[in-house]
């Protein structure tokens, strides 16, 4: 464990961050959250200076083998010294109206949780349409009354009452290109397929164009995707990949292999010769 070197704010909060080779944005992210009495990084074997970058900032480090996304920021929030929890990941900085906000909060209800608007980037080009428009997130709560749900992707709070919306924004850097954007829904189909497998949830094969087709149109049309441009385009695919590959994965693994049946028809016949 790293021990801080920089004091921090005196807000009772921890704010908590997960972090894998996160170096590129964690500096920003980390001085963003410079009025909570603590910043835990939770790191999972970083190789690209990640940990250095936290310490410097006067971060707690901490290391945990990934356990899936869920699981992960379980862990971070457990770990917490503070039961106000602020949590971000490695590549979402507050903007300077969330920050202030925070600073005339009133923390007496443990019961109390808020949530802050994302506004997400592609590169420098912000995407303001589409089915990240009004994207909120709630972040700032206590763990006594809330916490993350366990599952390995698209993890999400849960609390007992409804957020208030704090004034600000996070700013997300998640994406360098929109290849980024395609390849990220390419590397989450399997998690995804995972929890679909796990609720027992069985799709139809006949249904899957009409799923992509309906989450194009949904996104690009009637979100006005189309407003921002090629970049648009791509977010809005990103989604028929979203809802159409989980499913195709899990039809895939109930399908036998080719000529199974055959072998097997023919490995009874030896059996019974």
């Amino acid at each position: 464990m790293t021990r801080p070197q920089v004091a921090t704010g005196g807000l009772p909060i921890s704010a908590v961050v997960i972090t894998r080779d996160a170096a590129q944005h964690l500096a920003s992210v980390l001085a963003s959250a410079d009025m909570c009495a603590e910043r835990l990084v939770l790191d999972s074997g970083s190789t690209d200076g990640t940990t250095g970058i936290a310490a410097t900032a006067g971060a707690r480090v901490e290391h945990q083998a990934f356990l899936g996304y869920g699981p992960q920021k379980c862990r971070a929030v457990e770990l917490a010294t503070h039961d106000w929890i602020l949590s971000l990941d490695a590549d979402e900085v507050l903007d300077d109206e969330a920050r202030t906000a925070i600073l005339g909060l009133n923390f007496s209800d443990p019961s109390t949780c808020w949530s802050i608007q994302r506004r997400t980037f592609i590169g420098r080009r912000e995407i303001r349409h589409g089915p990240w428009r009004n994207d909120r997130v709630l972040r700032l709560f206590n763990r006594r009354t809330a916490g993350f749900k366990p599952l390995p992707v698209h993890e999400e709070v849960v609390a007992a009452g409804r957020p208030v919306l704090l004034p600000g924004a996070i700013l997300h850097y998640s994406y360098a290109s929109c290849t980024d954007v395609i390849m990220r829904s390419l590397r989450y189909a399997p998690l995804k397929a995972g929890i679909m497998r796990h609720k027992g949830q069985r799709p139809r094969a006949i249904m899957l164009p009409f799923r992509g087709l309906t989450a194009f149109l949904k996104n690009y049309l009637v979100r006005g995707g189309w407003r921002d441009g090629a970049a648009g385009f791509v977010v809005a695919l990103s989604r028929v990949i979203d809802s159409t590959l989980p499913r195709a994965i899990l039809l895939l693994e109930e399908d036998p292999p080719p000529n199974a049946e055959r072998r097997g028809d023919i490995e009874e016949t030896k059996a019974r010769g």
